[in-house]
């Protein structure tokens, strides 16, 4: 996906919206941030309701749209914690305790 492409997105889905602007700007926030560390860890970031509604304010699939696993995956902790377990989708459910976390690493 081109920055065009991207900017397209994001403009269309301002132009768009109606509520609160938090819901707007984390849903900008979480494709950006998706764009380096790709879908899956993504979704082990977020709540599936929140990936749902983001992608909704954005019209798009973040499966269709970012990558599986971006160059920066690597920097999430939720990430390195999936690797260890045999399920991702459980690891997505919260059904793996310990992985679900926001936490990023620096370097």
């Amino acid at each position: 996906m081109d920055a065009l492409e991207v900017q397209e997105i994001i403009d269309t889905a301002i132009k768009k919206y109606k509520g609160n602007v938090d819901v707007l700007e984390g849903a900008i926030g979480a494709f950006m941030f998706g764009r380096h560390v790709g879908w899956r860890p993504l979704f082990l970031i977020h709540h599936r309701s929140t990936v749902q509604r983001y992608e909704k304010v954005l019209g798009v699939s973040f499966r269709e749209v970012l990558p599986e696993v971006g160059q920066l995956a690597h920097r999430c902790l939720a990430w390195k914690l999936a690797q260890k377990i045999k399920n991702f989708w459980k690891a997505v459910r919260g059904e793996e305790p310990g992985v679900k976390t926001p936490m990023f690493e620096g370097g």
